[in-house]
């Protein structure tokens, strides 16, 4: 496949030759150190506030909320900044510079509270921190992900483009899972749950923030010798400003089909924010596994991630991307709840059975494969949406849709997380909870809140997604509707 270079001026030049591999991966591992950061805190924050700590669950949860936010919030203005940025790194890489050392220092501050704040400034210490790392990320993820839509025009090179993108999340989400539960979070005769010893919670956190450091700055510096051959801000393009700011969302919003992806991601946040909050108390508390086993979970996860990251460009190019992301919006509502709807239909392997922990793998494969399909299919999908806009407005405004997409992706999961949170004090899940020795009715409520009632928005947003129309035809139109609007500017006389 081929794709389209862009001009130093920003127009579409001649058709270029496929991406390097390397320019992929490149562009792919900043995904993985933002899944570090947010994996960590998304999976092991709420766990350590809560029952490490000893912060009352819906206070936990409220900071998450809160986080989400003010980071939903600020990602449009990021994304508006970045598409009206002129310079010599282009529009997205200053931001993807700046933002790693703060992004380092607000993770660190998360997991090293300072003690005997009691729960009022715990709970702000935790809020601050969780915001200003979320807002942090967005200054480098949202730029980073409108650098992905415009790395190619090609409709399926794109989908190759966010496969890696999305099989490095996995690689950064598997990879310190792996080393927390291997190396920090072992077992002891004090803690046989290593996830709830305050000792490890210090070098994790260290080793996680250098990570996360090291892989953004890294993601930067080997992609910027992309920028030459991206578009550039109009040189009569307005400087940001809040009203250019709304119009910039104005015009995303104005487009049907970026409207229906946006209404099936809300629906799917909603589903994914209850799920991650709540995916280690299933895992300890409802499965009863010690934290050793839970990182098997990655031999599911990397299954599912290779296999959408080769089979989702050849089904987009066998089916198209709207059937695609509609039947993988059904599987990954329904897979993650398979493993406890049999164990209440009484056709699962009892706790303790040694063939429980494959069979939940073999569930969990499935699920991270259409979770994964799901989301390169979406994330591609975008990129042509910037076309249409592009046809309508004059104007590539990857940053507005992308960020615009993930405010009410945060908004959707705040709530999610928040009522995560919710639901530990509605079942009346107790406070440092030791696994074992908690009310077996209690353990059933929180199984079914994590699978069947969970299963519900997902499967809406698969209805949802299904008002998405963009097709290989109508892309291929687009893009020529393009070349020809710009070859009659290139064409007409220059103004007076």
């Amino acid at each position: 496949m081929t794709g389209t270079a862009g001009t130093p001026d920003g127009t579409p030049g001649a058709e270029a030759p496929p991406l390097r591999l390397r320019t992929k991966l490149a562009f792919g591992i900043g995904s993985a150190a933002e899944t570090i950061a947010l994996f960590s805190l998304s999976s092991y924050a709420l766990l350590f506030y809560n029952q490490v700590i000893g912060l009352p669950g819906w206070l936990a949860g409220l900071a998450i909320s809160v986080s989400f936010v003010f980071d939903g919030f600020a990602d449009p203005i990021i994304g508006s900044l970045s598409d009206r940025t002129r310079s010599r790194f282009g529009r997205r890489h200053p931001f993807m510079f700046a933002a790693p050392v703060p992004i380092a220092l607000f993770f660190l501050a998360i997991f090293n509270p300072p003690h005997g704040l009691g729960d009022g400034l715990t709970f702000v210490w935790f809020t601050a921190s969780v915001v200003g790392l979320r807002v942090a990320m967005g200054v480098f993820h949202t730029p980073h992900l409108a650098l992905g839509g415009e790395l190619s025009h090609s409709y399926i090179e794109r989908s190759q483009v966010m496969a890696w993108n999305n099989f490095s999340t996995w690689i950064g989400g598997t990879a310190i899972s792996l080393i927390a539960l291997t190396f920090f979070f072992k077992a002891t005769p004090e803690y046989p749950r290593g996830l709830l010893n305050p000792a490890p919670y210090l070098p994790f956190s260290l080793l996680a923030a250098a990570s996360t450091l090291a892989i953004l700055f890294g993601s930067a510096w080997f992609t910027r010798d992309q920028i030459p051959r991206l578009p550039r801000a109009p040189e009569n393009l307005p400087k940001f400003s809040p009203f250019e700011f709304l119009k910039d969302v104005g015009n995303v919003l104005a487009n049907r089909n970026y409207v229906w992806l946006l209404a099936g991601l809300f629906a799917l946040s909603l589903m994914a924010g209850v799920r991650d909050t709540m995916n280690l108390y299933v895992g300890t508390f409802f499965w009863g596994f010690p934290s050793e086993l839970l990182r098997w979970y990655a031999v599911g996860s990397l299954v599912g991630f290779v296999a959408a990251l080769n089979l989702t460009p050849r089904l987009h190019a066998l089916w198209g991307k709207r059937q695609v992301i509609i039947w993988s919006a059904v599987g990954n509502a329904v897979f993650p709840a398979v493993g406890i709807i049999l164990y209440f239909a009484g056709a699962m392997f009892e706790r303790g059975d040694p063939r429980l922990l494959p069979t939940l793998i073999a569930i969990a494969a499935a699920s991270y494969a259409a979770g994964a399909v799901l989301n390169i299919s979406v994330m591609s999908a975008l990129a042509d949406v910037a076309d249409e806009n592009e046809v309508r407005f004059g104007l590539r405004q990857e940053g507005v849709l992308y960020s615009t997409r993930a405010l009410f992706s945060k908004l959707d999961t705040a709530l999610g997380a928040a009522l995560g949170g919710w639901v530990l004090t509605i079942i009346a899940f107790p406070e440092k909870a030791q696994p074992g020795h908690v009310d077996p009715a209690i353990i059933d409520r929180l199984g079914l809140f994590i699978g069947p009632v969970a299963m519900i928005p997902g499967l809406i947003s698969a209805l949802l997604y299904a008002g998405y129309s963009i097709t290989k035809k109508d892309h291929a139109a687009t893009r020529a509707r393009i070349a020809e609007l710009h070859a009659a500017r290139a064409s007409a006389p220059p103004a007076q």
